[in-house]
């Protein structure tokens, strides 16, 4: 799948084949930054910023907003037993998950957000709030589909490939996993090699709402607060949402 989305696309063709991508997966090519002719591959438009404007960053000092567009697929508190739902009724052990990313932390009663990315959403992922990157693990794993259906069935976000990131707030750290998929094994960090792992020698500092990384097709991000800090909004499964918008709130 990726080898055919690499394919350059001849040039008068792209913007025919671009909006019947756009047509069949419900993707708004209007939002896309320059002319359709730019992109010269379908992982080209994948991976397309947008224009000026289109996700404004809610500007709430005590906000917590959005990485990415998608939707909702669990928010919840992790248990007091270090677990974390993937799907109602299937849990995952946080540990295993992030690799030894934030062991120096007790999660227990912190809260998380799992975000599902389809191929119609805007595939950067951008910070969720001012922080600084500090480490980066890349985890090798499978590449089993993300979709709802399917991680309500078997296990998927802690046996996946993923890229574990630790984000040094002045309120807090949290950390953002960003889980690989069906079709989608290349995730790409912002000025971060892909054999990387563990502390960056030269750590990025990233205002709320930079991009840090980018997903080459749809997948998911699980977002992960300790206790103490963000807790979130009333969403439910399957609620959108957007980039920017506020999906939670640190203390007052």
């Amino acid at each position: 799948m990726g080898w055919c989305a690499d394919r350059k696309v001849p040039t008068f063709l792209r913007g025919f084949v671009y909006r019947s991508y756009a047509r069949i997966t419900g993707a708004d090519v209007s939002e896309a930054r320059g002319p359709l002719e730019i992109y010269p591959s379908l992982t080209g438009f994948f991976v397309r910023e947008l224009v000026e404007g289109a996700r404004p960053i809610d500007d709430i000092p005590n906000a917590l907003v959005s990485p990415v567009d998608g939707a909702v697929q669990i928010v919840d508190a992790i248990t007091d037993a270090g677990r974390s739902l993937q799907a109602k009724g299937r849990e995952f052990a946080l540990d295993d998950f992030l690799a030894g990313i934030g062991d120096d932390i007790d999660w227990r009663g912190g809260h998380q957000w799992t975000l599902y990315l389809s191929p119609k959403d805007y595939h950067r992922i951008h910070a969720p709030e001012a922080c600084t990157l500090t480490e980066v693990r890349f985890v090798r794993g499978h590449l089993y589909s993300v979709q709802p259906k399917v991680m309500a069935k078997r296990a998927v976000l802690d046996v996946n490939e993923r890229a574990v990131l630790r984000l040094e707030t002045e309120r807090g750290p949290l950390l953002l996993v960003l889980v690989g998929a069906l079709n989608v094994g290349r995730i790409r960090i912002t000025g971060v090699p892909r054999d990387h792992d563990g502390k960056l020698d030269k750590p990025r500092t990233v205002a709320r709402g930079e991009e840090l990384a980018r997903f080459e097709l749809g997948s998911t991000i699980v977002l992960i607060a300790p206790p103490g800090g963000p807790t979130p909004h009333d969403l439910s499964h399957g609620d959108p949402v957007r980039l920017g918008r506020s999906i939670g709130s640190w203390p007052a």
